[in-house]
């Protein structure tokens, strides 16, 4: 009977251990999934513009009006697409580039061809750049949403003709990339010909180069160089965002560069 007693206590003494290892483990393993901190929303706002398309001059002038109201929660970036150039006016900060990544956009949509104005938010919708009923909601809807990843950004220099910089990443990195991009922050242009033909016109945080950089480890060093297309005394920003191979923008940053 005593035998029997001591048998009992020594199995109800294991189960108790076990539980104890299952649940200390289940503990440890929720604990380390969690996030560090809270991230910040992003709101990434991407026009497909062209200096040779009538109707884009809106769309511009809505990108600068946003800049302005949101300095530090908004990311707004204008790519000017080529296509338009065959009018008469060559866009002088068009590039191909910048049509290929819209259309990659516009695949991921469904959408039959490129069009401009064409704004893309953080990746993940569309709708014609010039609606300013649908920029304030995207604004309001994607400001809302806590980031996926966070970047911080240290150790910022400018070397001769090209950016330096380090980056320290957070959250899960896997199958993303980072997108190193100098934004000009504003020039104005007289248009000679073209849609636009003697229309003076101001365009806001002008993409002038863009540079995809793999993701190796959560803390690397990186660069870009400055295009000869940037005066000196130009305003230029560096923006680093981070995404997914589906486009969608899970984090981004920004910072002023002092030349």
């Amino acid at each position: 009977m005593v035998g029997k007693r001591i048998a009992l206590i020594c199995i109800v003494l294991i189960g108790g251990i076990t539980m104890a290892f299952k649940v200390d483990f289940k503990l440890k393993r929720e604990k380390l999934s969690e996030p560090t901190e809270n991230n910040e929303a992003i709101v990434v706002l991407e026009l497909f513009t062209s200096q040779g398309c009538s109707s884009c001059p809106p769309a511009d002038a809505l990108l600068q009006q946003i800049k302005e109201d949101y300095q530090s929660s908004v990311y707004a970036l204008s790519y000017h697409v080529d296509y338009w150039n065959y009018i008469g006016w060559q866009d002088p900060f068009s590039k191909s580039e910048y049509a290929d990544k819209q259309r990659k956009y516009n695949i991921k949509f469904k959408n039959r061809s490129n069009y401009t104005p064409q704004v893309v938010v953080n990746g993940k919708t569309h709708f014609v750049g010039s609606s300013s009923a649908k920029m304030n909601a995207a604004i309001a809807k994607y400001g809302a949403i806590e980031a996926v990843n966070k970047i911080e950004l240290g150790k910022v220099r400018v070397k001769k003709e090209s950016v330096y910089f380090n980056y320290k990443l957070q959250g899960v990195a896997a199958n993303k990339s980072l997108r190193a991009i100098l934004v000009l922050d504003e020039r104005t242009t007289k248009v000679k010909r073209g849609e636009n033909r003697n229309r003076i016109l101001k365009n806001s945080n002008i993409v002038v180069a863009e540079k995809r950089i793999a993701i190796e480890d959560l803390e690397g060093e990186a660069f870009i160089n400055i295009p000869n297309a940037v005066e000196k005394d130009e305003k230029l920003n560096l923006i680093i965002l981070m995404e997914t191979q589906g486009y969608d923008i899970t984090a981004a940053t920004k910072t002023e560069l002092l030349r």
